[in-house]
């Protein structure tokens, strides 16, 4: 039986496409092995979002080959979208195919055996107009699956190479769409991550058909589905029907991904981003008069070019005042082949980090006094994995459905069902919880002493 192994960088998205590789595989009679083990063949799938993720992908790429020199090495994802000829330049590498016709690897690796020759399948990703199927009716991962709704981004912020190497915005049929989703409760999960490149973006290339009429779909037709969490949605995609259609679901979870990126309108159209900071502060005031309770998280950019300490200042008093529940802070890195990093001014790395330790401190202290209100209150929990440090056994980690990390005292068999946990102690990054009950499926609760 032949063999392969997978090393994912990057996104959710190319770990969900990951998951669909292996899928063609596994229907071709391979079994998967671990990367660090020796495989017939080696699939990379990279990412190209700052230079870095270009550098450690060719180190996975290097590694791979010195791992079994004799394997087929096949590279995919974004950065062999973007740079085909720097990867078949790398000695060893044998088939490189980029974030499109993933369904033909199988063939090259075939045409590959026989010619001996390197294949360089990747095409014009801007010419492509159809959402690409990848069917994952099940994940290695065994709590929460992602869904991807849709490919591509037409947005083209000055700081992002993604266009480049994912193509113009493509949405998944919705048939397809709620198929996969009650494929995915079929096989166990609770929840379910919309995901995709521009996930909230969905419809804007079909007619008559957008995001909240694909949510409402998925909460009405999904039979069994516990939660549907949306991955990231843009402050300019959280419509009034959008807004309306979570207020009056039960399975849509009270947490959002919204990425602010600057609090400064003067730093929002250097980045070419599509909305100002009224705008934001008003989808943020409806949303929670709607939702109260709702978690906001988001990711914002230190440092952009020509950044200065008022325009910082912007972005730190408006995370601190609308309260957001968590941030990913990221310093500006300049992405070769992005017009941001051909901007003047660009800011010195030690202001960088300098601001980016001020948010992180602002997000830590804002996510202890979010999870503060949860202190001593019964939530639902789904288990993931067990939690490791020394001296503590017996404890599980998993999240409550607005995103709130718990470790509580668990068993083995209930990762990914949902059970109640109380609040005992709240803090960040966990809080402390004592398991209460596990839901049965039918919904009765039933007491089980851990």
């Amino acid at each position: 039986m032949p063999s392969v192994a997978f090393h994912t960088l990057g996104c959710k998205v190319n770990h969900y496409e990951t998951e669909a590789i292996w899928q063609l595989f596994q229907a071709d009679g391979y079994e998967r092995r671990e990367f660090e083990q020796t495989a017939d063949v080696y699939v990379i799938n990279t990412c190209t979002v700052t230079n870095t993720g270009d550098k450690k992908s060719r180190q996975v790429i290097r590694r791979a080959i010195r791992k079994n020199p004799d394997a087929v090495i096949c590279v995919t994802g974004c950065y062999a979208q973007t740079s085909p000829a720097e990867i078949m330049a790398i000695p060893g590498v044998d088939i490189v195919v980029g974030t499109q016709d993933r369904h033909k690897m199988l063939t090259y690796i075939a045409q590959f055996k026989e010619e001996r020759l390197p294949i360089n399948g990747v095409s014009n990703i801007m010419k492509a107009r159809v959402y690409e199927e990848l069917d994952v009716p099940s994940f290695t991962d065994r709590t929460r699956a992602s869904l991807k709704i849709q490919e591509g981004c037409n947005n083209f912020c000055t700081f992002c190479i993604i266009p480049w190497a994912r193509g113009l915005l493509r949405s998944r049929d919705a048939s397809e769409v709620i198929t996969q989703a009650q494929q995915l409760v079929d096989a166990g999960y609770k929840e379910i991550v919309l995901t995709g490149i521009h996930t909230a973006g969905y419809g804007e290339d079909l007619k008559d058909y957008n995001f909240a009429m694909l949510l409402k779909e998925l909460d009405e037709k999904v039979v069994g589905l516990k939660r549907l969490r949306i991955s990231s949605i843009e402050a300019s995609q959280i419509t009034d029907e959008v807004i309306a259609v979570m207020d009056a679901s039960d399975t849509i979870v009270p947490h959002l991904h919204i990425p602010l990126q600057s609090g400064s309108d003067s730093v929002l159209r250097r980045m070419r981003r599509k909305y100002t900071m009224d705008m934001f502060a008003d989808r943020i005031g409806k949303l929670k008069k709607a939702l109260p309770g709702l978690a906001i998280t988001s990711d914002v950019i230190v440092g952009f070019p020509g950044e200065t300490e008022e325009e910082f200042m912007e972005t730190y008093n408006f995370i601190r005042d609308h309260k957001f529940s968590e941030l990913h802070v990221f310093p500006y890195s300049k992405r070769t082949g992005t017009p941001a990093a051909r901007m003047e001014d660009q800011v010195p790395e030690d202001v960088k980090n300098e601001r980016v330790h001020r948010l992180i401190e602002l997000s830590n202290q804002l996510a202890k006094e979010y999870a503060s209100h949860y202190e001593n209150e019964v939530v639902d929990v789904i288990p993931e994995e067990e939690y490791k440090e020394e001296g503590v056994t017996g404890h599980f980690v998993g999240y409550t459905s607005n995103y709130l990390k718990v470790r509580f005292p668990a068993r083995e068999d209930m990762i990914g069902k949902l059970v109640k946990v109380k609040i005992t102690k709240a803090g960040y990054p966990y809080n402390d919880g004592q398991f209460v009950t596990i839901l049965e499926e039918n919904t009765i609760a039933k007491a089980i002493n851990v």
